[in-house]
């Protein structure tokens, strides 16, 4: 039994210096945050790079294929304007423009 805890010990602490963390932090899931966001760029077809204009087109033409006249559902459209909602709030605001006065 020593042995066995004498080697869990050495491996644990080999993770430590080969990938910067210990074991049980390396089996953690993501953040449930960070799984909404995967969530919506899935369902908007953008990658983490997208700016507001491509979040805003995608979330178009999204809307345009699930529109309840064009046979989707409320839910669909509901849940693509909260996926659109949650990767705007994620972009960093654009800098005020400072007045310049003549």
């Amino acid at each position: 039994m020593l042995k066995i805890l004498f080697f869990a010990a050495i491996a644990s602490a080999a993770c430590k210096l080969i990938f910067g963390r210990w074991p049980w932090h390396l089996m953690q899931t993501k953040s449930t945050r960070s799984q909404a966001l995967f969530r919506a760029r899935k369902l908007l077809g953008v990658s983490d790079k997208a700016n507001r204009q491509e979040v805003l087109q995608a979330h178009k033409q999204l809307i345009t294929m699930v529109h309840p006249d064009r046979g989707g559902t409320n839910d669909q459209v509901h849940e693509a304007n909260a996926a659109r909602d949650l990767l705007l709030n994620e972009l960093p605001y654009p800098a005020p423009e400072s007045s310049k006065d003549p």
